[in-house]
């Protein structure tokens, strides 16, 4: 099972990235960005795989670039305290 078809897994996932980002002295201007790139290629590239994932391709795919930046950065606080640690 690809760990985007769960989404307590995906949210884990996410934050042992985030995790390990951090660990690595990234700050969080740097990490929003990224999150904003890996939201724009999953928008465009991967087909949800659950009803959390379709709401926010759903959102996505109606937001200004803005707005897709302020949706990537609270996926980056969702995910802050997920993980494995």
């Amino acid at each position: 099972m690809s760990v985007l078809e769960n989404w307590d897994e995906w949210k884990n996932f996410l934050g042992d990235r985030l995790n390990h980002a951090e660990n690595q002295g990234m700050d969080e201007k740097v990490i929003n960005n990224l999150a904003f790139e890996v939201g724009d290629y999953l928008a465009k590239q991967v087909d949800p795989k659950n009803t959390q994932e379709r709401v926010l391709a759903d959102l996505w795919s109606v937001a200004s670039q803005q707005e897709q930046q302020a949706i990537a950065s609270m996926m980056v606080k969702l995910v802050q305290n997920n993980g494995s640690h």
